[in-house]
């Protein structure tokens, strides 16, 4: 079967600034980190850069699973979506990433870039709802949190 991640989760996750991605080491622990290229590139795939990722390209070299957290840290929601990747560093796919990346003013150099091809997908949500707080009274608290 095939996901199909909506208008609304692309325009969500590609707003975001910064997204978790989940990986296995070699030992068969978990290995988590932070990505600020995350982007859904069409319904059912999602890209982000390696820009200084050794362990996460290493692991995903081993093993291509891998799940993406994106959560806005104001509403305190997001998406979970979990894969399997492959990895470019050449080619007119990676050309063109490459150049979308540039211009959304990513300066640093990517030395590849990993394709997730999802297979499922669920959102993620503060257990605040459950208790009837809206999102904009989560939003409010947290921007006066941070502020």
């Amino acid at each position: 079967f095939m996901i199909t991640i909506s208008e609304e989760i692309k325009n969500f996750v590609n707003s975001q600034k910064l997204g978790y991605v989940a990986t296995v080491s070699n030992d068969g622990t978990p290995n988590l980190s932070p990505k600020g290229t995350i982007v859904v590139m069409n319904e059912s795939t999602l890209v982000f850069a390696d820009i200084r990722s050794p362990q996460t390209i290493q692991n995903l070299q081993n093993n291509p699973s891998v799940e993406i957290n994106v959560v806005d840290p104001f509403q305190r929601l997001g998406y979970r979506f979990k894969g399997e990747c492959k990895i470019i560093n050449e080619g007119p796919e990676f050309d063109k990433i490459l150049d979308y990346y540039a211009n959304v003013g990513i300066k640093s150099k990517i030395n590849s870039v990993v394709i997730v091809d999802v297979e499922s997908m669920s959102e993620v949500t503060s257990p605040s709802y459950d208790l009837g707080v809206t999102k904009d009274e989560l939003i409010s608290k947290w921007k006066k949190y941070y502020s």
